[in-house]
């Protein structure tokens, strides 16, 4: 079979294929491109999803009319040199412009600063128009209509128009957050008006524009850097979680990404803290030299890949952890909140529909007094209406033996109800602490620093397991060899491609030793650490502080409700047990009074 050159054309279409895969995909590129000519305003129109519509336009640099045709040029860039090791702008392929325009009817309008007037320039199915002089403000309006009309089989593969617009709104919220300082308005036929105007250098503003105000109350800051990397951004407190990941961002000198080492390692911080199945909400900002990370191994750049993996996995969960460590013990706001919607009276529906009678502003006196209340309950009211002569007191020594301070952070225990939950008083409000779900954390928290302060006990096995690996494995294991030993796993060489296990963790008693190395080994080739092991040790002491803590039903004295609430405000993440429910819900003195109408 003859080989023959492809069209020009048709090597567009296929690189649009790879870069544009749905409106979303034209829209992000679009809106990097904006960022990239310094755009501070980027409004974006759209219409049928994107798919019969998508205007982006920006108040940038602006595109001279010499540059226009080129710019629609596959491989034609002012972001790259010769170096692809140092990329410093969001898009460096060339391949967006004459990509969409390959496959929709694609307009570029743009001005640049000082010109008298502007040039516009259009691509229909691939082929170009002359470039005219057009009237515009200064920046650039890109126009892309009836996208993929030049491919008809890909509209079969799109999703509904709701499912198309609802991507590119998570787009702009995307960007939005990685560039606070530039005002984003998306709007259209198919959507609400979404806009976020310009925060400047607050982050945490912005991000509470996108995630909403409940993430700022909520969140804690990150501020770490290890061997040249740095991360910054915020995480909320363990018990401020969600039912999936949608609200979990994460950038690499500054682009959005969707990276799969990221997201492991924010999992694995968040370990032990939240139950199953639910995740944290977090935005992670990482700045790494542009030369250790490629940002250059997808047509979308929404996956990166870096040189040292493990630095960067070290780096997120070590942050993570000592922030939680330092501010992760307070609850969350969303406990306060769904509290005082309990407090709050429903409206009274009767089964007849509403009557004058059980109406709550009906005259005293007008109907029958409510359901539920009888003369004789009402007499025992009426026989404390007399005024006595003096109001009862109380001797000091009636109350508690020594009263704390209300200043600490949990205040001080008040009463116990239910033979479970500890009611203290603070100086702006009051704290309901779940008892076992506390001390749950605190024996959990002592089990774990004696695991990491000396060498976990180990069992000799009378016969050696024998684990047949890849070479590969074999030699990555031998490498943590001596980690493992200090986890009470003695393993060796046991000749070419097989691995034996002498030693295993007492606490762990009988368990599939052979199965944990394999485990091991599949963690050490995709992230070059090992956590399996630890996680199970940390499983166990998690069963034991569970079983071993104060148990629910126990009548405790003040002194004992006194001492748990100081050991949880010196104790890390004691804000929520070992399953990821919280341990207390503060309520502010303010809520109390609006509950009673005083605010």
């Amino acid at each position: 079979m003859a080989i023959k050159q492809l069209s020009e054309t048709l090597i567009n279409q296929i690189a649009a294929g790879e870069v544009i895969e749905r409106p979303a995909s034209a829209a992000k590129e679009l809106i990097e491109n904006a960022l990239d000519a310094g755009a501070t305003r980027i409004d974006i129109a759209t219409a049928g999803g994107g798919k019969t519509l998508l205007r982006v336009i920006d108040n940038g640099c602006g595109i001279g009319p010499d540059d226009l045709e080129l710019a629609v040029r596959r491989h034609c860039t002012s972001k790259l040199d010769d170096n692809l090791l140092d990329i410093r702008t969001l898009g460096f392929r060339g391949e967006a412009l004459p990509s969409i325009g390959s496959v929709a009817r694609l307009t570029i309008t743009s001005r640049p600063a000082g010109a008298s007037h502007g040039a516009e320039i259009g691509v229909i199915g691939g082929k170009l128009q002359p470039v005219k002089p057009a009237a515009v403000n200064q920046g650039t309006v890109v126009e892309v209509r009836d996208l993929f009309f030049a491919t008809p089989a890909r509209l079969n593969f799109m999703k509904t128009e709701r499912a198309e617009a609802s991507a590119i709104s998570d787009v702009v919220r995307r960007m939005a957050i990685a560039f606070p300082g530039v005002r984003f308005v998306l709007s259209g036929s198919d959507r609400t008006t979404l806009e976020f105007p310009s925060t400047g250098d607050d982050r945490l503003a912005r991000i509470a524009q996108v995630l909403g105000r409940e993430f700022r109350d909520n969140a804690i800051e990150i501020d770490a850097e290890r061997e040249g990397a740095r991360l910054t951004g915020f995480a909320g407190v363990p018990t401020f979680n969600r039912g999936n990941s949608l609200q979990q961002y994460a950038f690499v000198n500054g682009r959005p990404v969707q990276d799969k080492l990221i997201w492991s390692a924010l999992r694995a911080a968040y370990a032990e803290t939240i139950p199953q199945g639910r995740y944290p909400v977090a935005v992670l900002s990482l700045a790494v030299d542009p030369e250790v990370v490629d940002v250059n191994v997808h047509p979308a750049k929404s996956d990166v890949r870096f040189r040292d993996p493990g630095l960067i996995r070290g780096l997120i969960i070590g942050a993570i952890r000592q922030a939680l460590a330092q501010d992760g013990d307070r609850a969350s706001t969303t406990g306060a909140s769904g509290l005082m919607r309990a407090f709050r009276p429903e409206p009274q529906r009767p089964n007849g529909g509403w009557t004058a009678s059980s109406s709550p502003y009906r005259p005293m006196g007008f109907d029958a007094p409510p359901r539920g209340f009888s003369d004789a309950p009402q007499a025992a009211f009426a026989e404390m209406a007399t005024p006595s002569a003096r109001a009862p007191t109380f001797e000091p020594e009636a109350i508690a033996v020594s009263q704390p301070e209300k200043s600490h952070p949990l205040g001080a225990a008040r009463a116990q109800l239910h033979e479970n939950y500890i009611v203290a008083q603070t100086e702006d409000g009051l704290v309901i602490v779940d008892q076992h779900a506390a001390h749950e954390r605190l024996v959990f928290e002592e089990l774990r620093k004696g695991l990491n302060s000396r060498p976990i006990p180990a069992q000799a096995l009378l016969i050696p397991e024998i684990v047949d690996l890849p070479e590969d494995d074999c030699d990555r294991l031998i490498n943590h060899a001596a980690e493992f030993s200090r986890l009470g796993l003695g393993i060796e060489r046991f000749g070419p491609g097989a691995i034996a296990i002498r030693e295993t963790p007492s606490m762990l008693g009988e368990m599939d030793a052979v199965g944990l190395v394999r485990q091991l080994a599949d963690e050490l080739a995709e992230w070059d650490t090992a956590n399996g092991l630890a996680s199970r040790l940390d499983y166990l002491a998690a069963t034991m502080a569970c079983h071993g803590s104060v148990r629910s039903g126990r009548r405790l004295r003040p002194e004992e409700m006194n001492a748990l609430l100081r050991q949880m405000e010196a104790t890390p993440g004691s804000g929520q047990c070992n399953h990821g429910r919280p341990t207390y819900i503060e309520l502010k003195l303010s809520d109390i009074e609006r509950l009673f109408g005083r605010s």
